[in-house]
Parts: C-alpha cells; sequence; structure tokens
C-alpha cells in the first residue's frame, strides 16, 4: 500500500521547501485540494521543486473548469513534472455548482463521463495529431489550429481518478478513470461490497482492464501521541463524522452499516443549525465503524489492518517538529508500504 499526503500549505512562497520535505520523509504522491485554493497551482510549485514523488490533485472539480482549459492545464503540469502527475477530478455537489461556481448541475454522472473521454481526446489530438471532434450532449469541441496546440510531451498518459460514493458514480469510475477516490466515509466493507463490484460492472461495460486501477482514500484518523491528546481528536473526529451523516449525498455510506435512521435524525438537526447536538448521537460504536483510532505507536497498523485489503493509496500524516517526528513518521510510511498489493488487488479483480 502507498502513503500519501495532502499538502498542507498552499502558500507558494513556502511550498517548494515543503514539497521537498515530504519527499525527503519518503512519502509516495503529494495531493493538493481545491478547497481555499486554487488546486494546480500548488503542484506547478512542486513539480519544479522536487524530483521523485507523485503530485496530483484530490480533487478538482470538473464542471468549474471546460475539458479544454483541465486538458491543457494537466498537459502542462505532467510535462513540468516528468510524467508524476495524476489529474484526480470530482463533480463536487449541487449547490457548490450552481451557487459557488454559478455552472450547471445536471447529469453528473454521465456528464463527468463525457468531460473525461473529451480530455482524452484533446490529450490524443495534442499527441498524435488525431482530428478533434468531441459530439456530445454536454461539450461539443472540434477547433484545434496550431497556435493553440502545445504539441506531444514525454510521458502523455496522465491517470484521471474519479472521487465517487455511491455506486451509480462507482460504475463510472469503472467505465473511464483509472482508479477511484473514495470519500472518508467509505468504510472498508461498503468499499469492497458496493463500491467496487459496481467499478467492475463498468469497466466490463466498456471492456477496460483493472489491471492497474487504484483505489484512493484519505480516511477518517483520530491519532495523537498520547492517550490525553487523543482525547481531543477523537472529539473532533466525533463532530466530523456527525456532519457527514446529515449530508444527503454520502448518506449510502450509512445506510450500508443501517444507520440511514440516524442519517434522517442528523440532517434534520443540520438544518436547524443545531450543530452543538449532532455529535452525541455518534456512539462508540459508530465512530469505531467510520473512524481509525490509536496514538502514534499503533495507528500505522490498524490503517493497514483495514484499509490493506481494499485500498492502494492511503494518505496519513502526523505533525513533524522535529527530527524523533520525522524518524516516527518514517516508520510510520514503512508499516503502511509494508502492506502487500496482492490483497486489494484480488478485491479489485473481485
Amino acid at each position: 500500500m502507498k502513503l500519501d499526503v495532502s499538502m498542507l500549505t498552499h502558500d507558494l512562497k513556502t511550498l517548494p521547501d515543503y514539497a521537498r520535505k515530504v519527499e525527503a520523509m519518503g512519502y509516495d504522491c503529494l495531493w493538493s485540494s481545491e478547497t481555499q485554493h486554487d488546486p494546480y497551482l500548488p503542484v506547478a510549485v512542486a513539480a519544479t521543486s522536487t524530483s521523485r514523488i507523485k503530485l496530483g490533485t484530490n480533487i478538482a472539480t470538473v464542471f468549474s473548469r471546460s475539458p479544454m482549459i483541465t486538458a491543457h492545464i494537466a498537459w502542462d503540469l505532467q510535462k513540468a513534472s516528468a510524467g508524476r502527475f495524476t489529474l484526480g477530478l470530482g463533480t463536487q455537489v449541487k449547490a457548490h455548482n450552481e451557487r459557488r461556481f454559478s455552472v450547471k448541475f445536471e447529469s453528473p454522472g454521465p456528464k463527468i463521463a463525457e468531460a473525461i473521454r473529451a480530455i482524452r481526446a484533446i490529450w490524443d489530438c495534442w499527441q498524435n495529431g488525431t482530428p478533434l471532434d468531441v459530439q456530445g450532449p454536454h461539450y461539443k469541441i472540434n477547433l484545434t489550429v496550431p497556435l493553440f496546440n502545445p504539441g506531444p510531451i514525454e510521458h502523455p498518459r496522465i491517470p484521471i481518478q474519479l472521487a465517487a460514493v455511491n455506486s451509480f458514480m462507482s460504475q463510472v469510475v469503472g467505465e473511464v478513470a483509472d482508479g477511484l477516490r473514495a470519500h472518508p466515509v467509505c468504510t472498508p466493507s461498503y468499499i469492497a461490497k458496493v463500491m467496487l463490484p459496481a467499478v467492475r460492472t463498468g469497466a466490463a461495460k466498456t471492456g477496460r482492464s483493472l489491471a492497474d486501477f487504484q483505489v484512493c482514500m484519505k480516511p477518517l484518523v483520530a491519532a495523537a501521541a498520547n492517550e490525553e491528546e487523543l482525547s481531543a481528536k477523537i472529539r473532533d473526529v466525533r463532530a466530523r463524522v456527525s456532519f457527514y451523516a446529515s449530508t444527503p449525498q454520502y448518506r449510502a455510506a450509512f445506510d450500508h452499516h443501517g444507520l440511514g435512521d440516524l442519517a434522517d435524525r442528523l440532517k434534520l438537526l443540520s438544518r436547524a443549525q443545531r450543530w452543538e447536538e449532532m455529535p452525541q448521537h455518534i456512539t462508540d460504536d459508530i465512530l469505531e465503524t467510520f473512524v481509525t483510532i490509536g496514538t502514534y505507536d499503533t495507528i500505522a497498523r490498524k490503517l493497514s489492518d483495514r484499509y490493506g485489503g481494499v485500498v492502494t493509496h492511503c494518505e496519513f500524516s502526523i505533525p513533524v517538529k522535529g527530527a524523533a517526528d520525522k524518524e516516527r513518521l518514517r516508520d510510520l510510511a514503512k508499516t503502511i508500504q509494508a502492506e502487500s498489493p496482492e490483497k486489494v488487488r484480488r478485491a479489485i479483480a473481485g
């Protein structure tokens, strides 16, 4: 299993030093997200500051940009990183599309599949001179001239990963993507019994191989140096689980564990903005279902035991304040990276 990390800073001035430190610690991939900052600019800075670590977006929203714009950005990042870039995309929810990005939210599954096919068609045009003619219900792209064609690059095969929660989007992932980015509420049981079967159905539908397919996730974790500090982490993650359970888009993961009634109660509390009451509904048993909990000396083994059979890439980190923390993190990385890939390969293949 690969050990990845999310960018803890998007400050473009300090990011080169941060990226080099992360690379030196032995992480496999550094991911940039689209939250408070643009997801692509930090990757560009990291690409020219590092030489080994892989880089990617987890995730960039797809509908807020045209396929041509996304294709251009990814092409440049792949070239700058010498083939180390992964394009992680997601639909985002309706409210953010319509009220934050001011774009239409329509048929998200079919539309993102069409967007991914369009992006690959654009890359094929640039790399091989294939005529560009994207004609679909959502995108029509057929204009290309030499002035706007960046031309071929050394590593044209850019992996595309797609975020998903429900089975329908998981099937879309199998149809068009190279990897699945599971939401943190997706438990190992849910991934194995709901998401991966849907991925296989999608792959069979389009005749795609899953030999190199990746399953990536940033799990919910409560970890600290000692039991006293761990209590505060558990309190925070309990609130996080209650928020996720109140979100309709994540309900399927809770239904899988017979927690549909809980999701209904928390949805009503969130609509009433009674946020402080919500964590009280997350019992210790529910918490253990969705969260990996442990001190730094146990958390790596717990993550490996929990996700080693369903996940190829796991995002996890601890605060690094000195040499001792660096050494501890290296040991954690070794434990997680030592997990054999055979179990997850069997799970993906079914």
